[in-house]
């Protein structure tokens, strides 16, 4: 598939941004084209090579009706996870590689609902900071929304999710 200047995309690991530029540069002998995309939140700019967009898994944003479908995954069952951090660390990991913004979206509900009722080891807190700022920046593309209202709807999601348990 390819891109142009001002489509909106997303670059597994990294999140979604806007192509603002497609560049040509020489890296060890080898010249090769580059989407220059920009991502909406922290105002940073990431070179895709253009051919390897299908190896990486780049695709093109959400529209607003799925955007709205993964809102309401946050506020569903959390799934069934190992109880071995190592092994859920694992099996996580290999959701967001997927850049499937459903997976992503499912690994931000589970690693919540699970820090809220036993807390999370460092990995998996780190873990779900970069999920959550994937899941973040696609939604902010899809719902054309500035970063604080998005974050405002997700931890909304989270304060009405009937599947946390109130502490007493």
């Amino acid at each position: 598939m390819r891109f142009e200047i001002g489509d909106k995309i997303v670059y597994p690991n990294h999140g979604a941004g806007t192509i603002i530029g497609i560049e040509t540069k020489e890296i060890l002998g080898d010249e090769k084209q580059y989407y220059i995309m920009e991502l909406p939140i922290g105002d940073m700019r990431v070179m895709i090579p253009i051919d390897r967009i299908d190896e990486i898994g780049v695709r093109g944003i959400i529209d607003e009706e799925e955007a709205d479908q993964i809102l309401a995954l946050l506020k569903g069952d959390k799934s069934k996870m190992s109880q071995n951090w190592n092994r859920r660390y694992r099996a996580n990991m290999e959701k967001l590689k997927t850049g499937d913004i459903y997976e992503v979206g499912g690994v931000v509900r589970d690693l919540t609902i699970r820090d809220e009722e036993k807390g999370l080891s460092t990995g998996e807190k780190k873990m779900l900071s970069n999920a959550r700022q994937i899941l973040i920046s696609e939604l902010v593309l899809a719902k054309d929304m500035d970063e604080e209202e998005v974050i405002d709807i997700i931890d909304n999601a989270f304060d009405n999710n009937p599947h946390i348990e109130e502490e007493e």
